[in-house]
């Protein structure tokens, strides 16, 4: 009964109606009008990426579980049973779920935001390098079948696709886990990776700098990723940051709750070194002495010599009258 209402749940049956409807179009494709170039472009960015990327999305609940590896490895042997039987369009599709899994057990070993914001800027720099005069434009221009292999297909009516890489799959998928982890701006994020891929598709179709037919990817998903993030981002890294100095020079008047608290530590600190603790002593016992007796009692008790001496030599006086 648990499994039948886990299946029958909002986003279980949102994404098997999504991927039937995928598969459908990737079945009949074929036997659609041709459109024009634009008319190609819309159909793919604004139908067919939304629809498979939103797939992502949907499965993201799958992020934390243990068997991600697991999964990823699976769908990695089922994409290659299936493209050598002549499944392409299933193939694909296993690819592309091998490569998301791949990303979030990559992400289950994150310790901080930060790292997926500094992974951000590097893959940027390094696609557009890679593209320019790396081994991408050789496999893209010298080997089309390795591409081939290693891409997602969305296919136009009347033959031709635009081809994804699988590293870019891999990548949206990372940090549209790293903004459900740390819960950021998740469907601004989605929204911004999603129309990068319109941006860069429209970029090659019309301008195509490197003269390839294609622009690298990632850098317009990091952006997605990080613009509608980016005040919350830098609240996050400006707090690591002050965490990570405070325990040497306190920042005066940060307005973070961490630097205070930092700040009031190491005060403390500082009272503690310069002023060694009072500690209250008690007095200790005197022992085989008598107690001591008001002043009063003593002198009632205890009259002084000097009385003593005085009244017997007056007896010694009556003494020696009477013996006259």
């Amino acid at each position: 009964m648990e499994r039948a209402s886990a299946l029958l749940r909002p986003r279980p049956l949102a994404a098997a109606a999504v991927l039937a409807a995928l598969v459908l179009y990737y079945a009949l494709h074929d036997l659609l009008p041709r459109p024009t170039l634009l008319g190609a472009f819309l159909l793919v960015s604004l139908g067919l990426v939304p629809a498979v990327f939103s797939l992502v999305w949907l499965a993201l609940p799958l992020r934390a579980s243990r068997g991600t590896l697991a999964l990823a490895v699976a769908f990695a042997l089922l994409a290659v049973v299936w493209s050598r039987a002549g499944l392409e369009f299933p193939a694909s599709f296993a690819k592309f779920a091998a490569a998301a899994f791949l990303a979030w057990w990559f992400l289950s070993y994150f310790e901080d935001l930060s790292w997926a914001v500094l992974i951000a800027g590097m893959i940027a720099v390094v696609d557009s390098l890679s593209v320019w005069r790396g081994p991408t434009r050789h496999i893209v221009t010298e080997q089309p079948q390795v591409f081939g292999a290693l891409s997602f297909p969305f296919p136009v009516p009347g033959g031709g696709s635009f081809d994804l890489g699988l590293p870019d799959v891999l990548f949206f998928s990372l940090f549209l886990g790293a903004t459900a982890r740390w819960g950021l701006r998740l469907g601004w994020t989605w929204l911004a990776m999603v129309a990068s891929f319109a941006a860069t598709m429209a970029l090659a179709l019309w301008v195509d700098p490197f003269g390839i037919g294609g622009l690298p990817a990632l850098p317009g998903i990091s952006l997605g990723f990080l613009l509608p993030n980016a005040d919350l981002l830098w609240r996050h890294l400006r707090r690591v940051g002050l965490r990570g100095s405070v325990s040497a020079v306190p920042e005066a008047g940060a307005p973070e709750e961490d630097a205070e608290r930092g700040e009031r530590g190491a005060d403390a600190e500082h009272d503690e070194e310069a002023e060694p603790p009072q500690v209250a002593r008690r007095p200790a016992p005197v022992l085989d002495r008598e107690p001591q007796r008001p002043e009063d009692e003593r002198h009632g008790d205890d009259p002084p010599a000097a009385d003593d001496d005085a009244e017997a030599e007056e007896e010694r006086r009556d003494r020696d009258d009477h013996s006259g």
